[in-house]
Parts: structure tokens; C-alpha cells; sequence
């Protein structure tokens, strides 16, 4: 059981303090010109850690949802697939594959089509709607925080 609550914990962990690290500290840094000289080249470190984020936030949320199951059938005698925190860490994992599959797929083909999106005119049609999905990828990525600090605080509560 304690194995079982070890994942739970480490998954949340890498989840949450990740997101809290790119959100606050690296990409405010990395658009920092005394770190790189572009935004373009920001963008792009953003783009490629922001993905890997996503990735690992998707294997840490199946590894919660599975240890917390399988620590729920021990504990209870039967899984619980709509506890409460099972229903976070769904839609931290719902929220995230909108955010990689449909959000920031259309961004990267946006960026492809503008080449370098500082040259290009701010009321331009890709520019303003890749603006716009730059401000869903942020409410998208801060509901995922608060969700995995609402789960956190759920499975800390339920270990206490």
C-alpha cells in the first residue's frame, strides 16, 4: 500500500511541479531578450518543453489513476472509478489531450504558416487567432494546476 501511495504522490509531484516551474519560472525567463535575443526562439523552447510537459503530465495522471485504484480496492474492496479524485485527475487528463491535440497543434501549424510571428502583422487573421489560442493554452494550463492542487489536497487529506 505505501508503494501504491509513493506513486500517487510522485506522479502528482512531477505533474503539478512541473507546471509550476514552466509557468513562473521558465517561460517568464526564457522571454527574458538578456536570456534569448527572439521571441521566436523563446517560442520554440516553450513549444518543445511544453510539449514533453504535456506527455509526462498524461503518464503521471494514468499512474495516479491506476496506484489510486488499485490503493482504493485494497483499502475499500472495490476501485471507486468516479471518486472524487479519480474525476480530477480525468479531466486534468481530458483538459491536457485538448491542450496537445487541439490547441497546440493548431498553434504549430499557425507558426509554420507565419514563418516568424514578429514579422507578421498584428491584425493578420493567423496572428490574432493564434493569440487567441495562446490565451486557451494558458486557461487550460492554469485549470490544470488548480485541478492538480485540488487533487493533491484531496489524496493528502485521504492519507492523513
Amino acid at each position: 500500500m505505501s508503494l501504491l501511495r509513493f506513486l500517487m504522490l510522485l506522479s502528482l509531484v512531477v505533474w503539478i511541479g512541473g507546471l509550476i516551474f514552466f509557468a513562473f519560472v521558465m517561460a517568464p525567463a526564457l522571454f527574458n531578450p538578456a536570456v534569448l535575443p527572439t521571441r521566436q526562439l523563446a517560442g520554440n523552447v516553450v513549444s518543445r518543453t511544453l510539449g514533453a510537459l504535456h506527455w509526462m503530465g498524461i503518464a503521471c495522471g494514468v499512474v495516479f489513476a491506476i496506484a489510486s485504484m488499485i490503493d482504493s480496492r485494497v483499502v475499500n474492496g472495490a476501485a471507486q472509478p468516479l471518486a472524487p479524485r479519480h474525476i480530477l485527475v480525468y479531466l486534468m487528463i481530458l483538459l491536457t489531450l485538448v491542450s496537445v491535440f487541439g490547441v497546440a497543434a493548431r498553434m504549430e501549424d499557425l507558426k509554420r504558416q507565419m514563418v516568424v510571428i514578429d514579422n507578421v502583422p498584428h491584425d493578420d487573421a493567423r496572428r490574432v487567432e493564434f493569440n487567441r489560442l495562446h490565451q486557451w493554452s494558458t486557461r487550460i494550463e492554469g485549470t490544470v494546476l488548480v485541478l492538480g492542487l485540488a487533487l493533491l489536497f484531496l489524496t493528502a487529506r485521504r492519507m492523513g
